[in-house]
Formats: structure tokens, C-alpha cells, sequence
């Protein structure tokens, strides 16, 4: 196993301007990955005009994107502990500037495809920034900084809506894809001169087996469930690739259980702390995605429904922003409740936040305000979670492993995402109202999807309460201690606390 070069804390050198301008550019980057997630919204009613295809052809410019993110996530994590955090974090970026410059200059179906998925390609920029954070920061800013890095998937999307609707109503559409390959180039310029190249490496050879099994079986199920609502529930189609995604699962965690080198070390996935923080996820991410899918519709439904407010889709944007600003707010408060209680109560803590944001909604939707106080209220609660689950995910993990587990984390809280969009398009498409001649989705079905968003946020708390309860303090640390390293002076193998207290002698 390899093991992590010293901090700055280590070496008696000023931390705390480096460690700044580091956190600063990978949250950057974060956040630029996921504004990909609502870059396309503001246009998908115009893609087929836009495109010359159909609508069920151009619905494939969202589906590709979170196909590949989703084979792309595990795989440069654990690409990441091999070969370099860094190296495949600008991998990542170039991947997403490839893709932006190619649907920026498409006019048809094909390229626009193909320049998302190659956006959805870099979706493991998150997950390796959280794990260049575990090698290279001082242990006293390492919890604050990982929830900020972890808070930055939803950030994005939050910001990333009402910036998209501005571009859309105000230029060429193919200046949605120009402004994110700008972002990403500006991204690709300031991790090689900010961030450094973590000596944690496990070396190795690639899973390649491994790597095929996992994304047969995560596009089969993922593909079931994004388009069994157009195919059919119960078509061929649909129960086939969910009787594919069950079987090649299967056989691939055999597999994995059987080679030297695993692609997922599923022994230590299986581990209570993490296994149970996974699942935990997966309900975490469909409570969040349920708001992303009700307010929007909501806010611009006409008035004449007696229950919409006829706002634009920029206005619409502009209220689910402040979600995103607050989440950012609530990563050191998130940070130092780990510390204080342990991560476990913070993720707690954070899914009855969710759930109440929820319940408020349910009675509150007559007014513009109302949905920025309920979007504030998910928000935050959507901060404290995503800021846990690193620490809980890393404290239970050797650092040598610390890519592949997050990269894992993060492709559980999509799965609940995609989940989410699934059982809420079910519901509304069921549970509508005539207006005019026209079926629009019921006020009792908003209200519906909106219950069940509180209720998986209940069940994320449910499900949290099995992790193995650490104190405060452990908690906080446990992320940042690494294995000695063989014939080390004895300076270089202490804990992060340390390490911490020599550089402040």
C-alpha cells in the first residue's frame, strides 16, 4: 500500500494560504462538473426544432449524460488511486471541454450526444477533489473543506439553472456549451498551478473485467429506470435490462470477490460504516432530487391551474438558487458538527432538515416566497449530509482507497437521483388534471412526490442511525490518519493531530 505524502501541517510551513487557494479551485471545479446536470433544461422543449429529431431521440442528450457519468464515476476513482488524483481530475476536466466545444458546434443529434456524454465523463471531478483533500490538507481544515468540495454536486445544479435560463433567453443555444467549455478551461488552468499531485498510489493493474461488468450492469439498470416511463414498466424492454443489470451485477461482484486486484473492493464496501452510509446515500440523493423536480413545475404552471404561479423558467432559476448558496454556507457548520458529534449526527441531523423543508412545502406553495424558503430549508439540510458523508465514508476507508469509496459514495446518490425522477414522473404522468384540453399534473400529485421526498429524507435518518457510533473527535480525524510509512523518521507517521500541534510548535 502506498501512503500519503507529508502535509503542509508536517513540514512547519504556512499552511493556511495554500490550503485556501486549494480548496478554492477544487470547489471550482465542482462546481463547474455540476452545472452539467441543468445546462441542457432551459433548451430540452427545443431540441427537437433545434436538433431536426425527435423528442424521443433529443431526451437521449440527458440520458447520455447521466449514462456516463455513472460508468465514468467509479472508474476514475479507483483509476485516481492508481495512477494519480490530479492526473485524473484534469483527465476529467479535458473530457468536459471536449464535450462542451463538441455539442457547442453541433447542429444534429449524433454530435450532441456524443459531446454530453463526454461532459458526463468528468462527473468524478467531485469525489477525487475530496480524495486530493484527504492527502494534502492540514487535519484542522479538512472537515470543512470536504463538505464544501461534497456540497459543490448540488451548488451546481442550483446555480447552474438560472445561468443557463439567462444564456438560453438571451443568445444562441450554443452558448450554453461555449460558456461551459469556457468554465472548464479556466478550471484546467488552475489545478495544475494550484492544486499538488498526491503521492497516495496503490499502483497495480486496472480491473479491465471489472470495469466492463460494472458499466454493463450500471448503464442496464440505470437505462431501465431513466426510460422505463417512455418504454413501459412492464415492456420487454424494460424488465429485460432490469433481468441484465441484476444478473451482470451478480456475476461482476464474483468476480471482484475472486481477483488480486479489484476494481471495487467490495470487502471494504461491505464494511457497516460504509455500506450503511451508501445506502444512506441513495435515499439522500432522491430526497434531493424531488425538489429539483416538483418547484420548477410548480412556479411555472399557469395561474389559471389555480395552483401554479406563471413564472418563467429564469424566475423559476432564480428562486432555486439560494438552495445553493446556503449549501455552501452550511458546509463549516456542517464540519463542525462532525466534529463536535461525529458525522453519524450530522447526517441525521441533516436528513430531518430535508424532511421538514419538505413538510413545509406540502402546506406552503401559494407564494413566491414560500418556495424560497423551502428551497433554503432543503438546502441546507441537502448541506449537512453531503458534508458528512465523506468524513464518514473516509474515516472507514484506507487512504490508499480513499477515490474509489468516494467515487462509489457519489455514484449511490445518483442512483437515488435517477430513482427519484422515475417514481416522480410516474406519479405525475398518473395523478393529472384537465386544463383546457390539455392534462397537466394534478396539485395532489406535486403534494404526493413532495411526501415521498420527506419520507426518503426519513428513511436517509432511519438508515443512518445503524452506522457505528464514534465520538466528536474521532470522527473528525479519523479521515486524515494514515498508515505509517515504512522507515520514517517517527515525525512523519503521527496522526493528523498531531502533526498539527508540531507545526504550531
Amino acid at each position: 500500500m502506498s501512503h500519503a505524502l507529508l502535509r503542509p501541517a508536517d513540514t512547519g510551513e504556512p499552511a493556511a494560504p495554500r490550503a485556501n487557494a486549494v480548496v478554492a479551485v477544487l470547489a471550482f471545479g465542482g462546481i463547474v462538473v455540476s452545472l452539467m446536470q441543468t445546462l441542457v433544461i432551459p433548451i430540452v422543449p427545443e431540441l427537437p426544432r433545434l436538433l431536426n429529431a425527435p423528442a424521443s431521440d433529443t431526451a437521449w442528450a440527458v440520458t447520455a449524460t447521466l449514462l456516463a457519468a455513472a460508468v465514468a464515476t467509479p472508474m476514475t476513482g479507483r483509476l485516481g488511486d492508481m495512477y494519480g488524483k490530479r492526473r485524473m481530475l484534469l483527465i476529467s476536466l479535458v473530457m468536459l471541454v471536449a464535450g462542451s466545444v463538441t455539442a457547442a458546434l453541433s447542429d444534429s443529434l449524433a454530435p450532441m450526444i456524443a459531446g454530453r456524454a463526454l461532459q458526463g465523463l468528468a462527473s468524478g471531478v467531485i469525489p477525487l477533489g475530496i480524495s486530493i483533500m484527504r492527502d494534502e490538507l492540514p487535519a484542522e481544515r479538512l472537515g470543512s473543506a470536504t463538505a464544501l468540495m461534497s456540497a459543490s454536486l448540488g451548488v451546481g445544479g442550483a446555480l447552474g439553472l438560472p445561468a443557463a435560463a439567462l444564456i438560453a433567453d438571451n443568445f444562441d443555444w450554443h452558448a450554453l456549451f461555449w460558456a461551459s467549455a469556457g468554465l472548464g478551461v479556466v478550471a484546467l488552468v488552475l489545478v495544475p498551478a494550484i492544486v499538488p499531485e498526491s503521492k497516495v498510489r496503490t499502483g497495480g493493474r486496472f480491473d479491465l473485467v471489472g470495469g466492463i461488468g460494472m458499466a454493463a450492469g450500471l448503464v442496464s439498470l440505470l437505462l431501465a429506470i431513466s426510460k422505463g416511463g417512455d418504454w413501459g414498466w412492464s415492456s420487454g424492454t424494460t424488465l429485460g435490462l432490469f433481468a441484465a443489470a441484476v444478473v451482470v451485477l451478480l456475476v461482476w461482484g464474483w468476480w471482484e470477490l475472486r481477483v488480486r486486484e479489484p476494481l471495487v473492493d467490495l470487502r471494504t464496501t461491505a464494511r457497516r460504516q460504509v455500506l450503511v452510509t451508501n445506502l444512506a446515500s441513495i435515499a439522500v440523493g432522491f430526497a434531493m432530487f424531488a425538489m429539483s423536480l416538483v418547484i420548477p413545475q410548480l412556479l411555472q404552471l399557469p395561474e389559471a391551474t389555480g395552483y401554479g404561479l406563471g413564472k418563467s423558467l429564469l424566475v423559476a432559476g432564480l428562486t432555486m438558487a439560494p438552495s445553493g448558496l446556503v449549501m455552501m454556507a452550511t458546509a463549516p457548520v456542517s464540519a463542525a458538527l462532525s466534529k463536535a458529534k461525529g458525522p453519524k449526527i450530522t447526517l441525521m441531523v441533516g436528513a430531518l432538515i430535508v424532511a421538514a423543508g419538505y413538510g413545509l412545502n406540502i402546506v406552503l406553495m401559494s407564494e413566491l416566497w414560500h418556495f424560497v424558503l423551502v428551497t433554503c430549508v432543503i438546502g441546507a439540510g441537502i448541506g449537512f449530509t453531503y458534508g458528512s458523508m465523506p468524513a464518514l465514508i473516509m474515516g472507514a476507508v484506507p487512504a490508499s482507497e480513499t477515490g474509489a469509496a468516494n467515487s462509489l459514495n457519489t455514484l449511490m446518490r445518483s442512483i437515488g437521483t435517477s430513482t427519484a425522477s422515475a417514481v416522480a414522473g410516474v406519479i405525475l404522468a398518473q395523478m393529472t388534471t384537465d386544463f383546457g384540453r390539455t392534462p397537466l399534473p394534478s396539485q395532489d400529485g406535486f403534494k404526493v412526490v413532495l411526501a415521498i421526498g420527506a419520507g426518503a429524507a426519513l428513511l436517509a435518518f432511519a438508515v443512518a442511525s445503524f452506522i457505528p457510533r464514534q465520538r466528536g473527535t474521532e470522527a473528525a480525524e479519523a479521515p486524515v490518519a494514515d498508515a505509517p510509512v515504512p522507515d520514517a523518521p517517527e515525525s512523519e507517521v503521527m496522526d493528523g493531530r498531531c502533526r498539527t500541534r508540531q507545526s504550531r510548535r
